[in-house]
């Protein structure tokens, strides 16, 4: 329980969104992506783009999924600090809580942010009662995922199938259909996930 407290208390510092901002726009410029070319994959608005990139909106996590999905990227991509040195340790001060503006739920990534690796462990906490759903659904990149429960139970729907997560489960998926998250209990669940990607350039960063 410490652990979430701890999550919630420092959730959303004041600079998380400049550094979303920086990422979205690191990955874009990368990719030779105007605005309209991005608002056109991933089926963001541009005004909606151009607020992000300039830290003056505070993005949900479905329409940062959307964003990751068309700059083919995983998700976590978009909460690295792309101004960390390169480091293959990770301290629990370098890590930074985000907490979605509609859902509730916090998430903070564990893995060092600028070490050349296929492989992404994100920390979530879901509130009681809390769903995220992330609609996209087909990536260019072969995202591999697996979620691990560490603390009360989740279910997971991949697709059209539904998979009902108690603590210590660990679910296996790839990254290519629509994902929902859903706490129906009344007490707060925390599960780990693992990202891996058979390209490099969607987890360089």
């Amino acid at each position: 329980m410490s652990t979430i407290r701890n999550l919630a208390v420092t959730a959303q510092p004041p600079n998380i969104n400049r550094r979303i901002a920086a990422r979205v726009h690191e990955l874009r410029t990368e990719q030779e992506l105007t605005l309209e070319a991005l608002a056109a994959q991933c089926g963001v608005s541009r005004s909606m783009l151009s607020l992000i990139e300039r830290g003056e909106s505070s993005p949900t996590a479905v329409i940062l999924e959307k964003i990751a999905t068309g700059l083919d990227v995983s998700l976590a991509s978009l909460f690295d600090n792309p101004a960390a040195p390169v480091d293959p340790l990770s301290r629990p001060g370098d890590r930074m809580s985000w907490r979605d503006p509609e859902s509730g739920y916090i998430r903070r990534n564990i893995s060092p942010a600028n070490f050349p690796s296929p492989i992404k462990i994100v920390e979530v906490v879901l509130p009681a009662k809390a769903k995220i759903a992330y609609e996209s659904g087909f990536r260019e990149s072969n995202l591999a995922q697996q979620v691990w429960v560490l603390q009360g139970g989740i279910e997971v729907a991949v697709g059209g199938v539904t998979h009902r997560l108690n603590q210590d489960d660990c679910l296996a998926m790839h990254l290519n259909a629509p994902v929902s998250f859903q706490n129906r209990s009344q007490k707060v669940a925390r599960y780990v996930v693992v990202i891996a990607s058979e390209r490099s350039r969607a987890v360089r960063r």
